[in-house]
């Protein structure tokens, strides 16, 4: 079979996911690459096309060893039709455990024939100047691995006559998967004095947790603490100042600095 049509699939709040995605298919050399972005509030409920003939890319990002369990929510509404898939998790250079293998079940579950796997690094979504963790990833050297990768994938599916036959991927994580993290009480905040009210922060929420009531309004039941705000705001005005959170950042800041490099299953 070919990979000659490539379709990248993703939840990616700060981007990093849907930049390693981007990698993988350059790597591949297809001639068509097109892209289902699950990360907006609608991706829960809109239609999504059915997979057909093509190579799908999965990717979404590690929260906690597991996988955002909105981005969960919304793979599950995929309809695979026996495409084979590629999984891809992206973390912030502590540890994906069981989410690789989560997502692997996910797309298997949805109809997919998973043939390749892989984690890779991106910038955590609590990286601050002062506090940093995997600043600035996926670098050159990130994005040079998954192009890699992307060769790889597109000598495996080369040589595979019947996809059925395939044995299944094997890829790291354990079953029962650990228990998911759901914050209480906890969002970034807005800094009044520096907020222009350009809603950016509204535009780029994947869960549709930012209003905006004369000021800025965080549903913090809905808010997955991705930091997308926090990223996009254009005057820092979003801010991740919550105590929890600086704990955590600090936490990760000063025990995982070491440089973590991608791991790849075919």
């Amino acid at each position: 079979m070919n990979a000659n049509t490539v379709k990248l699939i993703y939840f990616s709040p700060t981007g990093t996911t849907k930049s390693i995605l981007e990698g993988i298919a350059q790597g591949l050399q297809a001639e068509t690459v097109k892209h289902l972005d699950l990360t907006p509030p609608d991706a829960s409920t809109r239609a999504i096309d059915e997979m057909h003939r093509e190579l799908a890319i999965v990717g979404a990002p590690v929260y906690g060893g597991r996988l955002p369990p909105d981005a969960a929510q919304r793979l599950r509404r995929l309809k695979g039709n026996d495409t084979p898939a590629v999984v891809v998790v992206v973390y912030g250079n502590r540890e994906y455990e069981d989410a690789l293998l989560e997502l692997n079940d996910l797309a298997a579950e949805a109809g997919f024939i998973p043939v390749a796997g892989g984690a890779f690094i991106g910038e955590h979504s609590f990286d601050s100047e002062a506090m940093p963790i995997a600043t600035g990833r996926p670098d050159e050297q990130d994005l040079k691995k998954a192009a890699e990768f992307g060769r790889a994938i597109r000598q495996k599916v080369a040589g595979i006559d019947v996809l059925a036959e395939t044995l299944p991927l094997e890829v790291s994580g354990e079953f029962p998967y650990k228990e998911s993290h759901k914050w209480q009480d906890v969002s970034p905040t807005t800094r009044e004095g520096a907020c222009i009210r350009c809603e950016t922060c509204i535009t780029v929420c994947p869960t549709a947790a930012i209003s905006m009531n004369g000021t800025l309004e965080t549903d913090t039941d809905a808010c997955i603490v991705c930091c997308a705000c926090v990223k996009a705001c254009p005057t820092g005005a979003r801010v991740a100042d919550h105590p929890r959170i600086k704990r955590i950042q600090e936490w990760l800041s000063t025990n995982y600095r070491a440089r973590k490099e991608p791991e790849t299953f075919l």
